[in-house]
């Protein structure tokens, strides 16, 4: 699946996108509350400001991803692989981040997770 048939269906009324391939996938700005991308592979997505508030992103795969200034507010990022993750101004309010893998994350307030 790539980045237009996503935001298609999700404007579609779809919401699950669990195991989705989305590698790479140019997703900057896009609006996708609420949507389950449990497992999914965003490994080097640019999610540059989208709304992902109340996402299910448990254990997705998100390393190297580009989520600066992204809406995470209340999603569920537990598990999920944000290595090289950049989250730099991301609001991560009420997040779940337990059990993510943040080694080398950039954090919203712009330092580097060890």
């Amino acid at each position: 699946m790539d980045a237009a048939e996503l935001i298609r269906r999700y404007q579609a009324g779809e919401r699950d996108f669990r195991y989705t391939n989305l590698r790479g996938a140019r997703l900057g700005g896009a609006r996708l509350g609420t949507a389950n991308l449990s497992r999914a592979k965003l490994e080097r997505a640019n999610l540059e400001g989208a709304d992902l508030s109340a996402t299910d992103l448990r254990q997705a795969n998100l390393s190297g991803a580009n989520l600066r200034t992204a809406n995470l507010h209340g999603a569920n990022l537990g598990g999920a692989n944000l290595y090289m993750t950049n989250l730099s101004g991301a609001n991560l309010h009420g997040a779940n981040t337990s059990g993510a893998y943040l080694n080398r994350t950039t954090m919203p307030d712009g330092t580097i997770h060890a």
